[in-house]
């Protein structure tokens, strides 16, 4: 019999690819959505052979039926409070209720277990979600990440094209941990399908500092980057706190500060990865931070 796993979160691009990994591993899929998803993504689902079920995500007793006689629930859930704490504590919920023995919560993150509350809003709601979940019986896994790689080419401004710098915060051989979403997702699958896992799973496609990011960036475009450094880490949790006020972005999910507010919590000395579980499962590529780069480059200089 085929192994049966349940994806909340599944019309995400995270979630999709985790769906896409684990019908490639030979896994029934399980993908719960709301009745008023997008039919398009919906549609996408179904051809990779995943089964889609509309639910109502504020009854637990719809969801767990959806569950039964699932293996594991995966959630890769985005979103705020009403997300992150209340909609995943039902999934939860229901995933206790169907008898699910294993459950991954929708972290994806850098290791907010070695930092303080009030630090990060966003981390601040999967610390929450974890009272919660650990108090259920139920095995849990964690799957730390860093931070999406493909952030690198998009909305984190640490490689400034046109200015020919790398920026930075703090110091410039801090090595910040990076991981693509392909990468996640085929981890967070192969995670899915063993038992065994233990509470917490690490991992790391590249780790790299500005400096070793200099070097990449100018050999890759031929051009010669420099490094920029605005300032230290504490002048950046000083622009932070003024972001925050000026544009508070209360119901949005990565307003200007949150991002800057990770940026400053990956240059900490806490977020170094002293080791990792990347070879847990050993056929896995890990896409290098060069190998992004220069797929990117790639694109751009011949669309």
């Amino acid at each position: 019999m085929k192994n049966i796993i349940a994806v909340a979160g599944a019309t995400g691009n995270l979630g999709s690819q985790i769906c896409q990994a684990l019908v490639a591993k030979g896994a029934e899929v399980r993908a719960i959505v709301r009745p008023e998803s997008d039919p398009e993504k919906i549609q996408q689902l179904e051809r990779l052979g995943v089964r889609v079920l509309k639910v109502n995500m504020l009854s637990a007793e719809e969801i767990s039926r959806a569950f039964w006689g699932a293996s594991c629930v995966v959630s890769a859930l985005a979103g705020l409070r009403d997300v992150i704490i209340d909609t995943q504590k039902i999934v939860l919920d229901a995933a206790v209720a169907a008898g699910v023995p294993r459950f991954i919560p929708s972290d994806y993150s850098l290791d907010f277990t070695k930092f303080s509350p009030g630090e990060n809003r966003n981390l601040d709601l999967r610390r929450e979600f974890h009272a919660y979940l650990d108090a259920q019986p139920i095995a849990a896994t964690t799957i730390f990440n860093g931070a999406f790689a493909e952030l690198l080419t998009d909305q984190m401004p640490l490689i400034l094209f046109k200015q020919k710098w790398i920026l930075y915060w703090g110091n410039a051989d801090h090595r910040l941990g990076f991981t693509t979403i392909p990468n996640t997702a085929e981890f967070t699958a192969n995670a899915a399908l063993d038992p065994a896992t233990p509470r917490f799973l690490s991992v790391a496609g590249d780790q790299v500092s500005p400096r070793e990011l200099k070097t990449i960036v100018s050999e890759l475009t031929g051009e010669k980057f420099s490094l920029f450094r605005p300032g230290g880490l504490g002048l950046l949790s000083v622009l932070i706190k003024i972001a925050r006020r000026v544009a508070p972005g209360k119901n949005d999910l990565y307003p200007a500060w949150q991002g800057m507010q990770y940026m400053r919590n990956m240059g900490d000395k806490r977020a170094t990865l002293t080791k990792t579980d990347n070879n847990r499962y050993p056929h896995m590529h890990w896409t290098t931070v060069k190998e992004l780069i220069a797929a990117h480059y790639a694109h751009s200089t011949n669309p």
